[in-house]
């Protein structure tokens, strides 16, 4: 591909929602909700000057979030595909008041509902990520590149250990196990889900399992008040897991993270369900927060995603994004000092595994960037076509 010159405007002419899912052959569980379907919304922006770029999606109602993008595409449609920012600014300042906004005088949509804030929120993430793979594409560099990295393989995790109905009570330690003999040095376990005891006893097994040398991960899916967060990190702690992510109930802020930090020994993880920079940078200036995982395809895109990055480079925090490596892991490799590394799932979804003629391969617990420019992506849209939600 010819390098596009970055001096000349390159408009957006169209961004258009694609939105697909497939069931779970055995649907799985977290601490919070069961998951019988992976799903996800693909963005494709068009420009005039023939590039194209996509952008991801992970959320809910998907048919909600599918109205916003169009809605959002209609006001971006026009502007310069290589401004992100402006972009991103324009869109993002649509969720807030203006003088004499109420009217829509100034041709910009009234200020768009409070309610529809997370769907909003993850159409602009979807787009930004979409113009991201755009500006590489134009300057046929992946995007860690336009960020100053060089590094290719990027350290990854595997997750999995969700609930599920026949699941044996070692059934987690047997699937951790299975992960680390695929190359993985580090795994991820759903808990919160049982009684204490229960969850104590599957952390056991699976230390036991995946043996001393693995880097092992609870991921609580926000199942605990802080006292009960603090009983269940001391009883797990013989078993050594590195974090405890995403520990307390979804209503408590970040003074109860602070208090919850300063009563264990584990460092926390959090962060991925956070809207944008404002609420993330409460837990990361306050020293609750060691693993920083928010997530570009939730809300605000891979802009808000350096913002998050810049902010736990200065104050000694770590970034860990969650999920959806090929696109995360151009992120960590442009924070070599402070990306702990990518989240994938160990066992694959059915969506993920169709999804792409062309991504970074993950293996030997890493996930290897290539040089193709943007996110280094190719969608297979037959099999976006044959799964539309």
């Amino acid at each position: 591909m010819s390098p596009h010159s970055l001096k000349e405007l390159m408009r957006i002419t169209s961004i258009t929602p694609h939105p697909a899912s497939i069931s779970f052959k055995v649907p799985r569980t977290t601490a919070h909700e069961p998951m019988r379907h992976a799903a996800a919304v693909i963005v494709e922006v068009q420009t005039d000057a023939g590039i194209s770029g996509v952008g991801q999606i992970h959320g809910a109602p998907l048919k909600e979030i599918c109205d916003w993008v169009v809605k959002l595409g209609e006001v971006a449609r026009g502007m310069d595909a290589l401004a992100h920012g402006e972009v991103w600014e324009k869109l993002f300042s649509l969720t807030t008041p203006r003088p004499h906004g109420f009217r829509a005088g100034d041709g910009l949509p009234p200020p768009l509902p409070r309610n529809a804030r997370a769907q909003i929120t993850a159409a602009l993430a979807g787009i930004d990520l979409a113009l991201w793979d755009i500006k590489g594409k134009a300057a046929n560099m992946p995007v860690y590149r336009l960020l100053g990295a060089t590094c290719k393989a990027v350290p990854a995790y595997a997750t999995g250990g969700y609930y599920r109905e026949d699941s044996r009570v070692d059934g987690c330690a047997e699937e951790m196990a299975a992960f680390v003999a695929k190359g993985y040095t580090a795994v991820k376990m759903k808990v919160g889900g049982q009684t204490l005891a229960e969850d104590v006893e599957r952390v056991g097994l699976t230390r036991e399992a995946i043996g001393s040398a693995t880097t092992l991960l609870l991921d609580c899916t926000a199942a605990y008040d802080v006292e009960t967060a603090i009983r269940f990190a001391n009883e797990v702690a013989p078993y050594n897991p590195f974090w405890l992510e995403e520990p307390l109930y979804w209503y408590l802020q970040p003074a109860d993270f602070r208090r919850l930090a300063d009563a264990i020994s584990l460092p926390l993880a959090h962060c991925e369900r956070e809207m944008h920079r404002f609420s993330t940078r409460d837990y990361i200036t306050n020293g609750s927060v060691k693993y920083v995982q928010f997530d570009s395809t939730r809300h605000g895109g891979f802009t808000e995603s350096l913002r998050v990055a810049h902010l736990a480079e200065q104050l000694g925090a770590r970034i860990s994004p969650h999920q959806v490596p090929e696109l995360h892991a151009h992120l960590c490799a442009a924070f070599p000092g402070t990306a702990f590394g990518c989240e994938s799932n160990g066992d694959p979804d059915p969506l993920w595994l169709g999804l792409y003629k062309q991504r970074a391969e993950i293996k030997n617990g890493h996930v290897h960037l290539t040089e193709a420019p943007g996110f280094g992506i190719e969608i297979d849209w037959a099999f976006v076509a044959k799964h539309r939600a």
